[in-house]
């Protein structure tokens, strides 16, 4: 946990992940979806405000620069460091029975 702004009841209806952060906009994300990214800048949080991110995880150990762990905390964004890959990450969490949030479905029809 890189943030204090968790406090142990957030409530994450789906996931995604995505280093594009257009790709990220190129949708509307259900309230509080899960982003998985290994961008560390603080466009990431501008973007997340903007596409109802309830969270960042940043993959392969990634830790962002403390300008976007303030505005993250400024924003209420929990911020998240993992030591997995992004694949892997994203299949944890499939696994653990966290949906997607359905962009690929979006994007391919």
């Amino acid at each position: 946990m890189l943030t204090e702004t968790f406090h142990g009841e957030a409530e994450i209806a789906s996931g995604g992940a995505a280093d594009l952060m257009s790709d990220v906009l190129a949708f509307t994300t259900e309230k509080n979806s899960l982003l998985l990214s290994g961008l560390t800048n603080q466009q990431v949080l501008r973007t997340a405000e903007m596409a109802n991110i309830g969270a960042i995880v940043f993959v392969r150990g990634k830790i962002p620069p403390p300008p976007t762990i303030e505005l993250a905390e400024k924003l209420s964004i929990p911020l998240i460091s993992c030591c997995h890959s992004m694949y892997q990450a994203c299949g944890l969490l499939s696994n653990a029975g966290l949906p997607d949030n359905g962009v690929a479905s979006i994007l391919c029809q």
